[in-house]
């Protein structure tokens, strides 16, 4: 699990919207458009309140899942689709290529619907939402900072 910190803004029952600073992670990924902090919701499952800092979990199985869903499964359906129309072709007499472009870009345009489907099953899953695990005091960001400092002076 990877843990992450933010500030709570609102509490709506057992969800939290948390601003978090952008890292590494999310400067590769570009999904989020804007500023340097991106909102998200999480489990509050410890009573957090607005204005507190909290530490929070995001499993990194959701997070492969997720990119093996988006970048990887759009382009291995195109070259099923690409095979499936060369296959295809023969039998039934059409032109091999244009058999073959069609499959894949049929292959392709499915597999963005299967995408957009997995984004919403995903978005509506408490299952897959982070989790708020602990609150952080003043004395616990000095704390870090401290460590944070110390191993780059090594």
């Amino acid at each position: 699990m990877k843990l992450e910190q933010g500030v709570v803004l609102e509490v709506k029952g057992n969800i939290a919207e948390i601003k978090v600073g952008r890292h590494s992670d999310c400067t590769s990924c570009g999904a989020c458009p804007g500023s340097n902090s991106v909102i998200i919701t999480a489990n509050n499952k410890i009573g957090a309140k607005a204005g507190q800092r909290v530490e929070f979990e995001v499993k990194e199985v959701n997070v492969l899942l997720g990119a093996f869903t988006v970048f990887v499964w759009p382009l291995l359906a195109a070259l099923l689709g690409v095979i499936a129309g060369r296959f295809a072709a023969a039998p039934l007499g059409y032109d091999l290529a244009a058999a073959q472009i069609s499959g894949g870009v049929a292959a392709f345009l499915l597999s963005l619907v299967f995408v957009k489907l997995f984004d919403k099953s995903a978005a509506g899953s408490e299952k897959s939402n982070p989790i708020l695990s602990g609150f952080y005091s003043a004395y616990t960001i000095f704390i870090y900072q401290l460590l944070y400092f110390n191993k780059f002076m090594r």
